[in-house]
């Protein structure tokens, strides 16, 4: 085979080669890779509000907390809890109930057996349900006439709130993290506990 027709074939495969590319859809990411970071970690892209590091030391200290209390700690019956919707009165728009939604998932995780959660996301489903088995739609294990959803024992709920000062220099933002348990008979204020964190910056960030 002489020069020409070598190369010839090599640039055959090349073309082919390019063009197998082409049609595989597969194309390199240009730029930097995503880092990936501990849920706890302050990251390089953050700003002066609440971050996830903020989320995740803030829930660990109030599920250690409410733990504690002898509501909970030294109760002779497992104590049921319903989560209420969490205020959010800082300038960011964030998705205010993962902050209890981590909570609960602590505690069901670390707690066992201490404390139960109801479920009254559910209950238009669980209503649907019964509805079903009682006109005999589906089948039943046990009485669709007896009444089965569980009163709560506690309502846990909590508050953001939020101070921001801004100046030529940059931002600065204070937070406030309260919760509180409250008796369902009683309306006692049983346990009640608070985070506070401060930051300052000199660009503000966009947060969603």
């Amino acid at each position: 085979m002489n020069h020409t027709s070598s190369f010839l074939l090599v640039a055959a495969v090349i073309a082919a080669g390019v063009s197998g590319c082409a049609t595989s859809g597969v194309r390199q990411p240009a730029g930097v890779p995503p880092t990936v970071m501990r849920p706890d970690e302050s990251g390089f892209v953050a700003g002066t509000g609440i971050e996830s590091q903020d989320l995740v030391t803030v829930t660990d200290k109030m599920a250690r907390s409410v733990l504690g209390i002898p509501e909970i700690a030294r109760a002779q019956a497992r104590p049921y809890i319903v989560l209420e919707p969490v205020t959010n009165n800082t300038r960011f728009p964030i998705n205010k109930d993962i902050f209890l939604t981590r909570i609960r998932t602590q505690l069901n995780s670390k707690a066992t057996g201490q404390v139960s959660f109801l479920d009254r996301e559910m209950m238009k489903t669980l209503e649907r349900e019964r509805a079903l088995k009682q006109s005999g739609q589906v089948t039943a294990s046990a009485d669709p006439n007896v009444v089965e959803f569980r009163g709560a024992d506690y309502f846990l709920t909590g508050k953001l709130d939020g101070l921001t000062t801004r100046t030529s220099a940059g931002t600065s933002d204070y937070v406030l993290y309260s919760f509180r348990l409250t008796n369902a008979r009683t309306s006692e204020i049983v346990w009640e506990d608070s985070a506070e964190i401060k930051k300052q910056g000199l660009e503000d960030a966009a947060y969603r």
